[in-house]
Parts: C-alpha cells; structure tokens; sequence
C-alpha cells in the first residue's frame, strides 16, 4: 500500500451571504485541522456556476468567502487557500473523472434530485456532474482527508469509488493505488445548523426570513437579536441529549452553544438542563456575539481591500498549482494521452 502525504482539502461555494451554518460545518473545522495536518481550502467558483450566477455578484462573493476563511483563523501563508478557476487541473482532471464514474453512481446521487426537483430536465450538466469535479477538486492534489457535512458524504463516498475505479483500471487490482481512498472529517456538536425560525429545515441563504440565520457580516446587535427571537417550544431544558429528540428548535439552539463553546451536548445540559429559554438564549447570544462579532469586523476590514484578497489568491492560485500539475501530468500519462 502506497503511503501518502497526509493532506486535508475542502472548500467553499461562493454563493453569497456565508452565515453561522457554514462558519459552524465548515470554516471553524478548516481553523482546528490546520494545526494537525497540510491543508488546502479552496473556495469552489467552478461549482457556483452549476446554476447561474451575476458576473460581478460572484466575483464579489470569491472575496467574502476568502475574507471568512483569513478572518476564522485559516493562515494563509502556511497553507494554501486559492479559487478553483484559477487552476486548470481541477477542470482537466474533473473531464477524465467524467469517463471513470458511472451514470449509474451519479442517478443515486440525493442532492441533485433535491436541489433539481421537478426541473430536472432543465438542470445544467454541470449540476449533475458536479460531484465528478468534487472527486477532481480532491484528486488532484491526492488529499487523504475531507471535512465535509452530513450533505456531502455521499459526494464523498463518490468520490473514493472514481479513485477505486481509476487506480484498478488504469494500475490493475495487485499495483500500489496512484490515487488515495480520501477519508471524511465530520467534527463538531453542530455539523448539520438549522434554520432559527425552523428547527426541521437547514439554516439556507434562500430562506426568505433575515431572522432564520446569522450571517458572518452581521453585527453583534443583529447576532444577539437573531438568537433572543428564533424560535423555541414552551419546555425547559432536558438533562441529557435524549431529552431533545423530537424538539428540533431546542435541539439545534443546543448544538449551536456547544459547537461555539468547542464542548458536547450532554456538557451544555448539564449546565442548562431544567433552565427555561427566557435563561439559556441570553447567554447563548452573549457567546455568539463573542464569537462571531470579530470575524464579521475583520472581515469587513478585509473585504475593504481587495486587492490584498487578491494577492492572496493568485499566491495561493500558484502554490495550488504547484501540487497539482504534477498529478495531472502523471494522470495524463497513465490515460494515454500525449504530453
């Protein structure tokens, strides 16, 4: 068995408003994995474009998210971060990953019959082929872990039966694999948020409430008046973890305290359990203010200066490259092209 460099990749649509589900399923993981591991954040443009995006709303967008990922904690100069249309091997090796995955694994798929519904016939290939180029997105640079949501560890599995299929097909079933079979990261209390003002529907940009998230740009008033106001059910607190099945609202408020208090459930009712709301969403909003208020600041700060948000980029742009060149070449090579 081939031993390989451990390497985390993952990344981040830049779809606009970033709010506290993706800081809390993603970006605060990315902070803690970057002091155990090598890590590559990339912010996914190529992705956006599955369904339409305003030219210049995108642009902006590219910005914020990598204004969220220097403002959580990620260091920029010890790891890379970049966006993935300025390195052209994710789209090159996503065309080859296209002729290994199978039409069959791709109809499985959940989240494009969701995110298609009844329009599926006019949906973009690229959304259906979209998590072909997530397999590319982490095979090019042979990365070994992925932090990934409940959503996207499907698109995950994926992802390891196209690296399973390729290195069989192309090395045969006795040869060391060429490509690694990426494992998940899911960390965290509160790895799935939902929506403030619905506890059963996940915390979205398109809810069309201000009230159902907390956005990363917000500051730490609209934080506190968000949590004071979502949405709760007339008990107190339970005392232990199983005391919230069937109360989703009390369940993800919960959630949301431990995962930015970096401690489980079970130890954030045992501080609260019996307490009513009217005493637990006080000192909820005062730890999501604490959390949260500087990021947005900095943030701010940051996206006041693009052109140092740009610089960022194209470094990381290089240094991405630099990674993945090699790989692809040795794809290209193994496929049969001429190079």
């Amino acid at each position: 068995m081939t031993d390989f460099h451990p390497r985390v990749f993952s990344g981040v649509q830049p779809t606009g408003n970033l709010h506290l589900g993706n800081y809390l399923g993603a970006i605060k993981n990315f902070v803690a994995l970057q002091d155990s591991h090598d890590c590559i954040y990339c912010v996914v443009d190529l992705h956006a474009i599955t369904v339409w995006q305003d030219p210049q709303e995108l642009k902006q967008n590219i910005y914020e998210v990598t204004a969220a990922f220097l403002a959580a904690g990620v260091d920029a100069t010890k790891h890379v971060v970049f966006n993935q249309s300025r390195v052209s091997a994710h789209a090159e090796l996503g065309w080859i990953l296209n002729c290994v995955s199978r039409i069959g694994w791709l109809n499985r798929m959940t989240q494009f019959k969701e995110k298609a519904g009844k329009n599926r016939e006019n949906a973009s290939v690229g959304l259906y082929v979209y998590p072909n180029l997530m397999a590319a997105d982490i095979l090019a640079y042979r990365a070994t872990h992925v932090p990934v949501g409940d959503d996207q560890k499907q698109h995950l599995e994926l992802a390891r039966d196209i690296a399973q299929k390729f290195n069989h097909d192309y090395l045969g079933e006795n040869a060391p694999p060429f490509f690694p079979l990426p494992e998940p990261v899911i960390t965290g209390a509160a790895t799935r948020v939902m929506s403030l003002r619905d506890g059963s529907r996940k915390m979205s940009k398109s809810e069309p409430s201000e009230m159902s998230r907390i956005t990363l740009t917000d500051d730490a008033d609209e934080i506190a008046k968000k949590i004071k106001k979502a949405k709760t059910d007339p008990d107190p607190l339970p005392g232990d973890k199983e005391g919230l099945q069937g109360r989703p609202e009390a369940s993800n408020l919960v959630g949301i305290f431990a995962a930015l208090s970096d401690r489980d459930v079970d130890a954030v009712l045992t501080e609260y359990g019996g307490k009513q709301f009217s005493e637990f969403k006080p000192a909820l909003a005062d730890l999501a203010v604490e959390v949260l208020a500087p990021i947005g600041a900095e943030m701010s700060r940051l996206l006041d200066a693009p052109e140092h948000l740009e610089a960022f980029l194209a470094d990381g742009a290089a240094r991405a490259d630099a990674i993945a060149s090699p790989v692809l070449s040795k794809v290209k090579e193994m496929v049969g092209f001429s190079t």
